[in-house]
C-alpha cells in the first residue's frame, strides 16, 4: 500500500476520546475500532488514533492507512515524544506515526524519533504549529506534515476555525504532502482546505466524539447547566 497516495484528496477521520476527559465512555480500544469501521464505511480513506492498543484494534477492524500517535508524558510535547513511543506504534501496525514537531522542550530530539519510526517500518507525519517548524521537520526526515498544532502553542494564536493561511503556505512551499488538521468541522471547511492545497483533511471531534457534539448542542439549550469539564 502506498500510504500517502491512498490519502491524496481524501478525508481522514481521527478516532480519539477527548484528551482531558478520563471518564469519557469512548475511551476504549474496541469502541474506537467500531467508530473507525463506521467512518471507513462512510468514506474515510484513513484513520488517526491514539496509543498502541487502539492502533492494533483499528488495524484489525479496517483496511485503510492508520496514522498512530501516542499522547504521553507531562509535556509540553506529548504526541509521540520518544523513539520508544514511535517504535511501539509501528509495531502495533501504524502506517504513519504522528510526532509533535513543534519547537518546544522535548524528551528526545525530533530527528531521533523520526529515525526510530523509519527503522520500525513506518512513515512519519510531523504535527506542527508554524511554518518554521514544518521546514525543520522535513529537513529532519518527516515524510509529511500536518497543521494539527496550530493554535495550541505560544507561537501560533488560535483561530476561530481552521488555519487555512498556514495550510496554504505549507502546501505551496514544502516538497512533502501537507495534511490539514485542526478545527475542520464542515463540508465547506474541507472544500476550502483542498482548494488551499491540502493533500488530505483530518476531522476528529466533529465526527467521532459524542461528548463534544452533545456539549456543543446542549449548551445553547435555555435550561442547560454546565457539567464537569464544560465551560458555561
Amino acid at each position: 500500500m502506498n500510504v500517502l497516495d491512498a490519502l491524496r484528496g481524501r478525508l481522514v477521520v481521527s478516532c480519539q476520546p477527548l484528551p482531558d476527559e478520563p471518564d469519557d465512555p469512548m475511551r476504549d480500544a474496541s469502541v474506537q475500532a467500531r467508530v473507525a469501521a463506521a467512518a471507513v464505511l462512510g468514506g474515510a480513506a484513513g484513520i488517526r488514533c491514539n496509543a498502541p492498543d487502539h492502533v492494533a484494534a483499528v488495524r484489525a477492524a479496517v483496511d485503510v492507512p492508520v496514522i498512530g500517535l501516542w499522547k504521553d508524558g507531562p509535556g509540553p510535547v506529548t504526541i509521540t515524544p520518544t523513539g520508544e513511543h514511535a517504535r511501539a506504534l509501528a509495531q502495533a501496525g501504524a502506517h504513519l506515526v504522528a510526532v509533535d514537531a513543534t519547537d518546544r522542550p522535548r524528551p528526545a530530539p525530533f530527528a531521533a524519533v523520526v529515525a526510530a519510526a523509519h527503522a520500525a517500518g513506518a512513515l512519519v507525519l510531523a504535527d506542527v504549529s508554524i511554518e518554521a517548524e514544518a521546514h525543520a521537520a522535513v529537513a529532519a526526515g518527516a515524510d509529511a506534515v500536518a497543521t494539527t498544532l496550530s493554535g495550541y502553542t505560544p507561537h501560533a494564536p488560535k483561530t476561530p476555525g481552521p488555519d487555512l493561511d498556514l495550510l496554504e503556505r505549507l502546501a505551496t512551499r514544502l516538497a512533502v504532502p501537507v495534511l490539514a488538521e485542526g478545527r475542520y468541522r464542515t463540508p465547506n471547511d474541507l472544500r476550502r482546505a483542498f482548494a488551499a492545497g491540502a493533500h488530505a483533511v483530518v476531522v476528529g471531534n466533529a465526527i467521532t466524539s459524542p461528548l463534544y457534539l452533545t456539549r456543543e448542542l446542549a449548551r445553547v439549550a435555555p435550561g442547560h447547566t454546565a457539567q464537569n469539564g464544560e465551560h458555561a
